[in-house]
């Protein structure tokens, strides 16, 4: 197992994508590398999923007029041109690649996702997301071969249970033990970088650490909750334990709760993000102060660490390089190529300004 690094950073600076401008704001100059499908798609207000479906000459029962026009003149302005050989590589399939999140506006999801649909048009795929997992809809879906593949990110027990065994499948942050002939894991150090952000807080002098966790049934975060307690108990650290719920209300809430306590910690670690930025506002509320009085670590690294302030310290999961690993995986099962069983992504400790040392 790879542990995680570290890597400073310390201006935590929002990047703007140019697709983020109003369509009257765009112009070719925003892009001077070579236009994607993302790109256009950004540009006509579309899906990525449109785009290709009017490029591949797909569309015409799918796609209603005003959108093919839409999508065909941000391509023109753009000089978006699909290649050739992508289209060659659909032949004989559907070139559609389901790829299921738990949450598709969760910003770890939405940067695998958005990585995914980059990578899958260099090898000639479309990916179609969804967050829904109904297991008889899902079971039919594939089964009529509308989908060449699927893909599954941090996927449950219970999706794991249901797998359709005929489907070339990639599974992305789960458990390395699930690789198959049909089936390959691109896998996550997430335990090691949950270790490597206890060590981050004991090298800084905290003895007594919190862990804000996620009761949710999958490897990933069973992962995260196995890293901080081996963590702590070998650097023998004090740790709290406290189970989350999935709302923002009762994360505030339970923060609230921990920072409240007769003894509380001096140090917190979160399973994401958006639970750090909970931990922000009940330290506000309670008149207590990132780092001075509470340290706060994040896991995920999207660009919520990057706005709070202070900037968050955070374990980088590089959801990019898990969306193109996870594509470039699919594409080779489906060229028929021999696959290594595993494929492990490292973490990397990004440090900011939310912790300190004690004292």
């Amino acid at each position: 197992m790879v542990s995680g690094s570290r890597r400073e950073d310390a201006s935590g600076e929002e990047r703007m994508e140019p697709g983020e401008l109003p369509l009257s704001e765009w112009s070719t100059a925003s892009t001077p590398r070579r236009p994607t499908s993302r790109d256009v798609a950004r540009l006509a207000g579309v899906s990525q999923a449109s785009v290709s479906l009017v490029f591949s000459g797909k569309g015409e029962k799918r796609v209603s007029a005003a959108t093919e026009k839409r999508v065909r003149d941000a391509g023109e302005r753009l000089g978006y041109r699909p290649q050739a050989a992508a289209r060659q590589l659909r032949v004989g399939r559907t070139g559609l690649v389901l790829l299921a999140v738990p949450n598709i506006r969760g910003p770890l999801f939405a940067q695998v996702l958005a990585s995914a649909h980059d990578a899958a048009e260099a090898h000639g795929l479309t990916v179609v997301a969804s967050s829904s997992w109904n297991s008889g809809t899902m079971a039919r879906v594939l089964s009529a071969n509308q989908f060449d593949g699927l893909m599954i990110c941090s996927p449950n027990d219970r999706q794991i249970d249901e797998l359709p065994p005929f489907v070339p499948t990639v599974l992305i942050d789960s458990d390395p033990a699930l690789s198959a002939p049909n089936r390959l894991v691109v896998g996550l150090d997430v335990a090691g970088g949950m270790r490597t952000a206890v060590e981050h807080l004991t090298d800084l002098g905290h003895r007594s650490i919190g862990h804000l966790r996620y009761r949710r049934s999958s490897y990933s975060f069973r992962s995260r909750q196995a890293g901080f307690e081996d963590a702590t108990r070998d650097l023998r650290v004090t740790e709290f334990s406290i189970p989350l719920e999935e709302t923002l209300r009762p994360t505030l809430d339970t923060a609230r709760k921990l920072l409240s306590d007769r003894t509380p910690p001096r140090a917190v670690v979160c399973d994401d993000d958006v639970a750090a930025a909970g931990v922000y506002h009940a330290a506000a509320a309670l008149g207590m102060r990132v780092p001075d009085d509470i340290s706060v670590v994040g896991i995920d690294n999207t660009d919520i660490a990057g706005l709070l302030l202070p900037g968050l310290t955070t374990v980088d999961l590089h959801g990019e390089e898990l969306g193109r690993l996870g594509v470039d995986a699919m594409a080779a099962m489906l060229r028929g190529e021999t696959l290594e069983p595993l494929k492990q992504v490292r973490t990397d400790l990004v440090i900011r300004q939310s912790t300190r040392p004690v004292g």
